[in-house]
């Protein structure tokens, strides 16, 4: 079928009479800006173009709701891109709710309003995705949301904190009174890759690997945690200014961005 007979297919063998048929695909095709492959096939159109008269034949049908099951998932990563904000545009304009099923964090965080992390089939967090980043509702959460993840090591418990290398990370008394209440000596420290800077007081990281992004830079090392097992650290730096691989810095966590969770179920501790 050509691309006109392609989106309305569900109209015609629903009885639709041919005029509506052609004018709602009309106005499908202006809204995709598909009005210039309307009498192409199928084999004539790139892997986007098709995306587009997929989501086509769900438009004529003026639904409710529409629902997308990981629809980018076989395009190649600038094609994603491209396509990904075409859907959110054509979903502004339509106004229509759409549920998007998704394993790539930047679709959910960049398409969505609310936002629902899955875990083995277990609802985990609903929320806005500015919040799920700054207020994740446990380790699982803080891991998944932001590229890269959050780095989470596993401190013992001392007077007043946890330790990580030589430094003390404060933590208010109400948590470690949970933290004694559960029964563990350890607790879940969390913090991302922008929120820590290089201090002489600071633990110490030796670069394993650096990734050059131009403007932006990872640096990559491991932490000794409360078993004394190495826990990757990533941290993000300024591209132009980029301590070598093999080097040791010293860090210091932004302590008001630290996040505290449970070492034995996982949820976030709250003051």
């Amino acid at each position: 079928m050509t691309v006109a007979e392609n989106m309305g297919f569900a109209l015609k063998i629903s009885g639709v009479n041919k005029s509506e048929i052609a004018k709602r695909v009309q106005e499908a095709a202006k809204i995709l800006d598909l009005e210039l492959y309307l009498e192409r096939k199928p084999k004539a159109l790139s892997g986007g173009q098709r995306q587009r008269v997929a989501m086509g034949r769900a438009i004529v049908r003026n639904p409710q709701v529409f629902l997308m099951d990981e629809p980018l998932s076989n395009l190649d990563a600038k094609l994603r891109v491209q396509t990904r904000t075409q859907i959110a545009s054509l979903q502004k304009r339509l106004g229509v709710t759409t549920v998007y099923v998704t394993h790539d964090q930047t679709e959910a965080m960049t398409m969505g309003d609310r936002v629902v992390v899955m875990k083995d089939g277990f609802l985990q967090q609903a929320d806005t995705p500015q919040n799920l980043y700054d207020n994740p509702a446990n380790a699982f959460v803080a891991g998944f949301i932001g590229s890269p993840a959050m780095n989470l090591v596993d401190l013992k418990i001392e007077e007043g904190g946890a330790r990580l290398g030589s430094t003390l990370i404060p933590i208010e008394r109400s948590i470690l009174s949970q933290v004694t209440a559960e029964g563990s000596d350890s607790i879940t420290v969390g913090f991302r890759p922008e929120d820590l800077s290089m201090s002489p007081e600071g633990f110490e990281l030796n670069i394993e690997l650096v990734e050059l992004l131009g403007a932006d830079a990872y640096l990559y090392g491991q932490v000794a945690d409360a078993k004394g097992e190495e826990r990757q650290v990533t941290v993000r730096t300024d591209g132009r200014a980029t301590p070598q691989r093999g080097t040791t810095i010293h860090l210091v966590p932004d302590l008001n961005s630290i996040h505290l969770f449970s070492s034995k179920t996982g949820d976030r501790f709250d003051a």
